[in-house]
């Protein structure tokens, strides 16, 4: 689980910001904006939802008559490999027919103006469905996976390995084998049940602990050890702001909440002006 430093702990008070919070202030944001070094984005499926990217946990989580998070999992896939492969196959069309939206576009340009400007913006992201990289950003850390990478049953080799939007039903002799080995591979996503890659937690928790500015985009904060995240960035003194669609903030420590689309609110906040 992931623990705030004693040097973090030390050094910054708790914000109490249930009576600071400000709705919709676009002008006090751009304020603390401009005064930002160093910016983490945490992302989750409300951004991708205003591409057409439906969600596939909660009540409309269903693909044919298989409830989506029930095919998420190890023992589906040792049980059953060619009905989850089918199932991501679906996943990726999805993806590959959708395009990034105004948010992903903003965070995009933000980040170029960021890095012309000697300052750092990194997106740490719950989605595996690659539309921040299509967008154009590039410092991207993806929580729990891609959809279009693959990673071997048997060793730790992963491998890109989707060129096209296709959808074929995929028999069991056909599924993907790894080209080192020859193994069963599966799809390189951190099913339900398994735990986040090392690596990619040790890069999250040191942007975490190091940013003076998190964006909370398109996500409840539901779902551990993301949900931690902005929480100690708030507990460190730090702001935060949140873009949701829904009306209440996920936390009430956060600095700033932004209701409404995030594909709308995002690129006022970020002061981008996108041309069509």
């Amino acid at each position: 689980m992931l623990t705030l430093s004693a040097k973090f702990r030390q050094s910054f008070p708790i914000v109490h910001a249930m009576a600071k919070r400000r709705i919709s202030d676009f002008e006090g944001f751009q304020k603390v904006l401009n005064n930002a070094k160093s910016i983490i984005v945490l992302t989750g499926a409300g951004i991708s939802s205003e591409s057409g990217i439906p969600t596939f946990r909660g009540e409309g989580g269903w693909w044919k008559t298989y409830r989506s998070a029930d095919l998420a999992t190890p023992q589906a896939f040792q049980s059953n490999p060619a009905l989850v492969w089918e199932f991501y196959n679906y996943r990726r069309h999805v993806a590959l027919n959708t395009h990034p939206n105004n948010a992903h576009k903003a965070l995009s340009e933000y980040e170029k103006k960021c890095k012309s400007e000697g300052h750092h913006l990194a997106i740490i992201t719950q989605n595996v469905d690659g539309l921040h990289k299509r967008a154009g950003s590039e410092n991207i850390i993806e929580l729990h996976g891609n959809l279009f990478k693959t990673i071997c049953t048997n060793m730790s080799f992963r491998d890109p390995n989707v060129k096209d939007d296709s959808l074929p039903v995929v028999m069991k002799e056909d599924l993907p084998k790894c080209k080192k080995c020859n193994s069963l591979v599966r799809p390189y996503i951190v099913w339900f049940g398994e735990n986040l890659d090392h690596e990619v937690l040790r890069k999250s928790r040191e942007l975490v602990e190091s940013c003076d500015l998190c964006l909370v985009v398109g996500t409840s904060s539901v779902v551990y050890p993301a949900a931690m995240f902005a929480p100690l960035v708030a507990q460190r003194g730090m702001p935060v702001a949140e873009f949701n669609i829904t009306e209440e903030p996920a936390d009430n420590s956060f600095a700033f909440h932004f209701p409404g689309k995030c594909g709308t609110t995002l690129q006022k906040a970020l002061g981008i002006e996108l041309t069509l």
